[in-house]
C-alpha cells in the first residue's frame, strides 16, 4: 500500500465526475479502495428498516466515497487548487504546495 497526499481535514475539490467543481472537508480515507468521503458530496439514499440503530425506519442520506485520483487540495495558503510534493527533511517529512512552495498543514 502507498502513502496517500490527502490526508483527514484537508479542504479539497472534486476535479472529475457529477461533483466536478464542488469542495468540501475530508471526513475519512481508506487506503485500500484509495478512496476519500468527503463531507457534503457524493450523498445517496437509503431505504432502511425499523431497527435499534433506527428506530423509525424510513429513508437515510448516508455519502459514498470518492476516488483519491478524483480529487485535489486546495492550498490553505494561495486558495488554489494544487499537487502536493513531499519534501524530505532530517526529521519530518512534510507536504508542499507546488503553486506557493508553502507547507500545508492539517488544520
Amino acid at each position: 500500500m502507498s502513502k496517500l497526499k490527502i490526508k483527514k481535514d484537508d479542504t479539497v475539490i472534486v476535479i472529475s465526475g457529477k461533483e466536478n467543481g464542488k469542495t468540501g472537508r475530508v471526513v475519512s480515507i481508506s487506503v485500500a479502495n484509495n478512496s476519500a468521503i468527503v463531507e457534503g458530496l457524493n450523498k445517496y439514499k437509503k431505504n432502511v428498516k425499523p431497527s435499534s440503530k433506527y428506530p423509525q425506519g424510513g429513508i437515510i442520506d448516508l455519502l459514498k466515497p470518492i476516488k483519491i485520483s478524483n480529487l485535489q487540495i486546495i492550498c490553505p495558503e494561495c486558495k488554489k487548487a494544487t499537487r502536493v510534493m513531499i519534501k524530505k527533511s532530517t526529521k519530518v517529512n512534510s507536504r508542499v504546495c507546488k503553486k506557493c512552495n508553502e507547507v500545508i498543514n492539517v488544520a
